[in-house]
């Protein structure tokens, strides 16, 4: 008979894909001592099978109850007991932690009777129904789907009636009322009485936990963290320890260091007379950590040694949950903990400085997503002086954001989908606001502290966030937040400050993040591993010199067509595109090569000693030519008559120009373009080489190559013109004269190829397009629809196509090494820099990959993590 359950002493960290994360170090803590209350684990093996049969194992009920037993032994407790009762908690727990997204249910195993019994028992009336209505609501929510609203504004309104400020102030005979009407709201809403079997009730919760992998909320964050849909999650059954006992019991979440800035030292929140789910849902503002140390110090001590031995044990952050019971500490829960981008590089750097890890290992820690939080921008010093913020609240994510105001999940995934950048305003979050969260700028919640749903969540996906901001009465209902001066509506535009906690009306401008020294040591760690060149896509001085600075080891696509569209350049193109005959192309290339030598002096001068590909002219010449609206300015500038303008522009349109006249089609019928090109980049090398005593080797590359011969003709060409150009200068300089991949055909005969050329670069861009069939630029409306309905896996022009376009490449690949291993293979389209199509990249033997400025860290990070 198969085994689904596994208690608490018989597993271990490693054994998350079985155990779920929680479950896995449930067992671990267990194993080496710690304060852990009792309990077993069903496996995710269990969850997997009742997903597919919609029913549970058939032996699964019978081990629950064998384990039931075991528990009640160990507790001294009965289950459903009439004299000393044994409460459970049912907690879901996948592989990978996903904060809030699935179900817990509490203190299952009350009823009408054995309420009675605990407060007999532990002579706290007031405790004991005040759990019974925590079992009520936490059941009729997540097991039947009670809209929770229904419990909490029915004990708001109570409280109100009664006026009390706050649950504590609730006497038993209020809680025993409130359970009155708990049960006949269950009972209206579901037409069954809540159910008194506390088996029954078991059962019920675990299934539910069970269904709870496939809510909404769930399926989400799966999608935006990559978690597969197949892994099932785990369910942790366990004894309850009770902080909602009395004032000399709490319960708390507390990181070993702070998640938003990597700062070392607890850092964390409690609530006296609580349970956990009131710290996470953010209901009650809870207090600092470090108050306990002076309301109960003996415990702080044993919780603080306790952090420090968890944090050396798994060797990284730790975000652990506790409650105590009565002056005994007990420890829920622990996890590698969240946290931003900042906090992460800080927390790999000094866990490297501390010797608890190695430089690899640390690397490890860290995502290509993180680099790019890093990089976030931040709010512009300048116009914050000018500024004064309306509110302010605690900094639970840090980062810059500005949009307008939405009050609700729905309507804030509404505006994102009609193009606003929105700002996600709650009094707080819970998991069901998933939809919403992930499409906002930024998120703010009147209530909560540092470690409620929105600030975990927040901090997990790197959005800006302030939580606690008091100052802010929210009023979803009326769509409408107060604040001491005035009054915040739906569409409202405001700037929220996530490093400070400051909230501003209106838009502020951003400028680049400051934080480059922590991404500078993490860059320098990662390419003492890796062992694949990462060069940029970058052609202007500024991106050139961000691309260095982030660590790229040259360029690998400078697209000369971008170095046309400034406003005397564009006018000359135009000239050419327009010219009657040779000589009148002949006069404008003149000029044209003029700004190209300029700007070719400049990036090869920039990229002394580095490789540098500079890709000639791609695009078809259509592109260079303005709006019908713009062609009588345009003719008069030309000094041309409006009706030849516009008969050449009629001339030059084209069915399909991205399969028309472009690329090499372009060097073969207009040959003089390419060569002004290669006399400018060549000159400049020279004269570089003459008056700078600069290393270069120019890397001359054609695009949209099909056919050898056509290779050979282009090359001759501009060999020609080279050797002219050593003639004039008496010097030669190293160069090399190579072609794109962007054709399957070009993929497919690259051994014939490879006789001209003297190094490639898959263009993955068109390759893509030209394999599937898609349109680059018309495809964004129709993927979505293929991805929803499963067709497609990936959109292919963001991560590469493993099957069709990778095998093109990976054909190019073993056709011409082995023969010719001297001849350089790069990629230069978008998925360059995709870390997941990196490793496949690396599998087929690339030497290089060229990606966007922005993007070079990221992609050196993820070659480091996939050296062995």
């Amino acid at each position: 008979m198969k085994k689904f359950i596994f208690d608490f002493t018989e597993g271990s960290k490693e054994q998350k894909d079985l155990l779920g994360g929680k479950g896995a170090n449930l067992a671990e803590m267990t194993s080496i001592g710690l304060p852990v209350p009792p309990g077993f684990t069903i496996s995710t093996n269990a969850c997997i099978h009742y997903l597919a049969s919609k029913e549970f194992p058939q032996s699964l009920k019978k081990e629950i109850q064998e384990h039931i037993l075991t528990l009640e032994t160990k507790t001294a407790k009965k289950f459903g007991g009439l004299t000393n009762p044994l409460l459970i908690s049912v907690r879901s727990g996948a592989k990978f932690s996903m904060p809030g997204m699935m179900d817990t249910i509490l203190n299952l195993g009350l009823n009408d009777q054995s309420v009675a019994a605990l407060a007999k028992k532990t002579d706290n009336p007031v405790f004991a129904y005040d759990c019974y209505r925590r079992l009520l609501q936490m059941f009729g929510d997540v097991v039947k789907g009670i809209d929770k609203s229904r419990f909490e504004d029915y004990l708001s309104h109570y409280k109100k009636q009664k006026n009390y400020s706050a649950d504590t102030e609730m006497l038993a005979e209020d809680w025993q009322q409130v359970i009155e009407v708990y049960k006949e709201i269950y009972l209206e809403v579901t037409q069954e009485v809540f159910p008194q079997d506390p088996y029954q009730q078991l059962y019920a919760a675990v299934e539910a936990v069970f269904r709870s992998w496939n809510n909404s909320r769930a399926i989400t964050y799966r999608r935006l963290n990559h978690i597969d849909d197949a892994l099932g999650t785990a369910v942790n059954l366990q004894a309850m320890v009770f902080g909602n006992s009395g004032n000399h019991s709490g319960t708390g979440v507390s990181f070993t260091r702070n998640p938003a800035t990597g700062e070392a030292g607890l850092f964390g929140e409690y609530l006296i007379n609580a349970q956990g789910e009131d710290v996470v849902a953010g209901i009650r503002t809870p207090l600092p950590i470090k108050e306990l140390a002076q309301q109960q110090p003996k415990i702080y001590q044993q919780f603080q040694e306790i952090c420090q031995l968890l944090e050396k044990h798994y060797r990284d952050m730790q975000d652990i949950e506790f409650t105590i019971e009565e002056g005994q500490l007990f420890i829920l829960q622990t996890r590698n903990g969240k946290r931003t981008a900042k906090a992460a590089f800080k927390i790999a750097i000094q866990l490297v400085a501390d010797g608890i890890l190695s430089k690899k290992e640390a690397l490890q820690q860290l995502t290509p997503e993180m680099i790019t939080q890093l990089l976030h921008p931040v709010f512009s010093e300048s116009h914050l002086k000018t500024q004064t913020a309306i509110a302010k609240g605690l900094p639970a994510s840090p980062g810059a954001a500005s949009g307008k105001v939405y009050f609700t999940a729905a309507a804030a995934k509404q505006a994102s989908e009609n193009g606003e950048k929105v700002i996600l305003l709650r009094q707080e979050t819970s998991p069901e606001d998933i939809e919403g969260m992930v499409v906002s700028q930024a998120i703010v919640t009147s209530r909560g502290g540092m470690t409620s749903h929105a600030a975990v969540v927040a901090r997990g996906m790197g959005v800006c966030c302030v939580v606690g901001c008091d100052s802010l009465e929210v009023n979803e209902f009326l769509k409408q937040a107060q604040f001491a001066e005035g009054k915040i509506v739906e569409g409202t535009e405001i700037s929220v400050n996530g490093t400070t906690g400051e909230i501003y009306l209106g838009t502020i401008p951003c400028e680049p993040s400051q934080e480059f020294p922590l991404l500078e040591k993490i860059i320098s760690w990662a390419k003492e591993q890796g062992n694949l060149q990462v060069r940029a896509n970058a052609e202007t001085f500024e991106d050139i010199q961000t691309a260095l600075q982030f660590g790229a080891n040259g360029i690998g696509l400078a697209r000369t067509e971008h170095m046309f569209f400034g406003e005397e350049r564009i006018l000359e193109m135009r000239k050419l595109i327009l010219a009657e005959n040779k000589q009148e192309r002949q006069n404008c290339l003149v000029i044209l090569k003029d700004y190209q030598k300029y700007d070719f002096m400049e990036i090869l001068r920039l990229t002394a000693d580095l490789p540098c590909t500079i890709r000639l002219l791609d695009p078809p010449l259509h592109e260079f030519i303005p709006k019908e609206s713009e062609l009588p300015e345009m003719a008069r500038l030309l000094n041309r008559p409006l009706s030849m303008v516009q008969q050449k522009v009629a001339d030059l349109k084209e069915i399909n120009p991205m399969l028309g006249h472009r690329g090499s089609r372009l060097g073969v019928t207009y040959p003089e373009i390419y060569e002004m090109q290669t006399q400018a980049i060549m000159e400049a090398a020279l004269e570089l080489t003459i008056n700078e005593k600069c290393q270069v080797c120019p890397e001359i590359m054609i695009p949209l190559i099909c056919e050898e011969k056509e290779l050979a003709y282009l090359k001759n060409i501009l060999e020609k013109t080279i050797q002219t150009l050593f003639e004039k200068y008496q010097l030669t300089i190293p160069y090399k004269i190579g072609a794109m991949l962007e054709t399957p055909r070009a993929c497919l005969t690259a051994k014939s190829l490879a006789t001209t050329s003297e190094f490639f670069s898959f263009g993955t861009n068109d390759l893509t397009q030209l394999t599937y069939g898609f349109s680059r630029d018309d495809s964004v409306k129709f993927i979505h629809e293929y991805q929803e309905k499963k067709l497609l896996a990936e959109d292919p022009f963001q991560h590469l196509d493993l099957a069709g376009v990778g095998q093109l490449m990976q054909t190019a690949i073993t056709q011409v090494k082995p023969l010719q291993p001297e001849i350089s293979f790069g990629v230069c389209g978008e998925v360059g820099g995709d870390p997941q199509s990196l490793v496949f990249l690396k599998e087929i033997g690339i030497d290089y990959v060229s990606c966007s400025p922005y993007r070079v860290p990221a992609a050196i990070l993820t070659i480091a993590k996939l050296a062995k």
